[in-house]
C-alpha cells in the first residue's frame, strides 16, 4: 500500500522530498498564524478604544483611577485594622502600661519628693545642731518620734531639713523646732510638751482658717469635725495652689455661674467648698480623693446632693442634679485659669495657640478648639469630606503629632467631632 503524501503548491512531497533530498520543508502554517495574531491585535486595538470612547478616558487615565481607587480603599483598610489593633492591644496592655507607670515614677519621684515633702529651718549658729540632736541623740530621737517626721542635720551651714510626706506634721515640727530654740531648753521632756502646745496650736488655727474661708463665702451649719478636716487643706498644695484657697476659689465662681443659672446657689457654694477635702486624708486613707471626700461628707451630715458634687467632681460617679456639674466646671476653672499653678502666661497661651495650629492643619478639618486649659483639644470635621474611620485616624495622628511637637504637663485629650446638621427655617 502506497503511503499517503501532502501535495504543496509546487506538488512535492514535502516528507518525501526530505527524505530523497534532504531539503528544509516549508512550513505554510507560520504565515498563517502570524496574519492571526495581528488580526487579533487589531481587534484587542479597536476594542480597546471602543471601551474608550465609552468610557470617556484613555486606559493610562483608567488605571490612575482605579490604582487611586485601590490605594484609597487599602487606607480605610488600613485604618480600621489598625483601630482593631488598637483596641486589642488596650485590653491587654492595663498590666503593662501599670509597669511602665511604676518605674517611670521610680525615675522621677526623687526630684519631686525633694520639692514637696522637705522643709528647711534656720538655726542661728551651727552649735545649735549639738544641742538639736543632744547626748547620744536622745533630743533627735524625741523629736522624730513626738512629731513622726525626720530631722536630717548635716553639713549645710545654719539650717536644719526636716523631711515628711505629711505637710501638717512637717508644720508641727518646723514650729516646735522654733520655739525649742527660742526657749533655750531642749530636753526630751521639754519636746514632748512643745510639740503637744504646738498640735493644739494648730488645729486652732487650723478651724480658724476654715470658720473664715466659710464665712467669706456665706455658708454656715458645717459639723466641726468637718471644719477641721477642711482646715488641713491650709497645709496641702496641688502643683503650687494652696488647696484651702483653691476650695474657696472655687466655691465663689460656682455661686456666680449658680446665680446666673437660677439654681441653688448656696448648695452650689457648699459642694465646691468642700469638693477637695478628700485630700486632707488621701495621704492617710486609700481611695481617690473624691471618693474619700464624699464619704466624709456623708459621714458628717451632709445632704445627698452635696455627697454626689464631692464624689462627681471627677467624673467617677454620675451627677444627679445641675449644680453637681457646676461643682466640676468651678473646680476646673479654678485649677486651670492662667498663674493658678505653676506655668508662666505666656507659654500657657503659646501652648494652646500651637494646640489648635496643629489641629486645623489636618485635610478635612473645620475648627479646632482648645478647652480644659489645654487638657483637650476638640476637632470638628467636614461631614461631606471625611468618613468615620478617617476620622479615627485623625484623632490617632493628631495625638501623635501632638506628642512628639508639644511640651506640656499631664495628658491632652483629643477629640474629633463628626456629625450632620440639617437646617430649615419655617416661615
Amino acid at each position: 500500500m502506497k503511503p499517503r503524501t501532502c501535495c504543496s503548491r509546487d506538488g512535492l512531497n514535502w516528507r518525501g522530498s526530505r527524505r530523497i533530498s534532504g531539503r528544509k520543508p516549508w512550513r505554510g502554517n507560520a504565515g498563517w498564524l502570524s496574519g492571526q495574531e495581528q488580526a487579533s491585535e487589531r481587534a484587542l486595538k479597536e476594542h480597546r478604544q471602543a471601551l474608550e470612547r465609552v468610557a470617556g478616558m484613555t486606559a493610562e487615565e483608567a488605571k490612575r483611577t482605579l490604582v487611586t481607587q485601590i490605594e484609597a480603599e487599602a487606607r480605610l483598610d488600613a485604618a480600621g485594622l489598625a483601630k482593631r489593633i488598637l483596641d486589642e492591644s488596650r485590653e491587654g496592655a492595663e498590666r503593662e502600661a501599670r509597669e511602665i507607670i511604676a518605674r517611670s515614677i521610680q525615675r522621677v519621684t526623687r526630684d519631686y519628693v525633694s520639692e514637696a515633702t522637705i522643709s528647711v529651718v534656720p538655726i542661728p549658729n551651727d552649735a545649735m545642731k549639738g544641742r538639736i540632736i543632744g547626748r547620744e541623740g536622745r533630743n533627735i530621737r524625741a523629736i522624730e518620734a513626738a512629731t513622726g517626721i525626720d530631722l536630717i542635720i548635716d553639713e549645710t551651714p545654719e539650717a536644719v531639713v526636716i523631711s515628711g510626706f505629711d505637710p501638717l506634721r512637717r508644720e508641727i515640727a518646723k514650729v516646735s523646732l522654733e520655739r525649742l530654740m527660742a526657749d533655750g531648753r531642749i530636753h526630751p521632756t521639754r519636746i514632748e510638751e512643745i510639740v503637744d502646745k504646738v498640735k493644739v496650736d494648730i488645729e486652732k488655727l487650723m478651724i480658724e482658717e476654715a470658720e473664715k474661708v466659710i464665712f467669706e463665702v456665706g455658708l454656715s451649719d458645717f459639723h466641726p469635725e468637718l471644719v477641721k478636716v477642711l482646715g488641713r487643706l491650709k497645709y496641702r498644695l496641688s502643683y503650687g495652689q494652696n488647696n484651702l484657697y483653691h476650695a474657696r476659689e472655687a466655691a465663689y465662681i460656682c455661686g456666680t455661674m449658680a446665680a446666673e443659672l437660677g439654681l441653688d446657689v448656696k448648695l452650689a457654694k457648699r459642694g465646691a467648698l468642700l469638693h477637695d477635702i478628700g485630700k486632707a486624708v488621701s495621704h492617710e486613707e486609700e481611695g481617690p480623693h473624691a471618693m474619700l471626700g464624699a464619704d466624709l461628707a456623708k459621714k458628717y451630715g451632709e445632704s445627698e446632693k452635696v455627697v454626689n458634687a464631692i464624689a462627681a467632681h471627677h467624673e467617677q460617679v454620675e451627677p444627679i442634679c445641675p449644680e453637681t456639674v457646676l461643682v466640676a466646671s468651678a473646680e476646673a476653672l479654678s485649677a486651670a485659669r492662667p498663674g493658678a499653678r505653676r506655668e508662666a502666661l505666656e507659654s500657657y497661651v503659646k501652648r494652646l495657640e500651637k494646640l489648635e495650629s496643629l489641629a486645623v492643619g489636618f485635610k478635612g478639618v473645620h475648627k479646632a478648639y482648645a478647652i480644659q486649659a489645654g487638657r483637650e483639644i476638640r476637632v470638628i470635621v467636614k461631614q461631606d469630606e471625611v468618613t468615620d474611620t478617617e476620622s479615627f485616624q485623625i484623632s490617632r495622628d493628631l495625638a501623635r503629632k501632638i506628642e512628639h511637637e508639644l511640651t506640656y504637663p499631664g495628658q491632652i485629650k483629643v477629640t474629633v467631632i463628626r456629625e450632620s446638621r440639617y437646617v430649615d427655617t419655617a416661615k
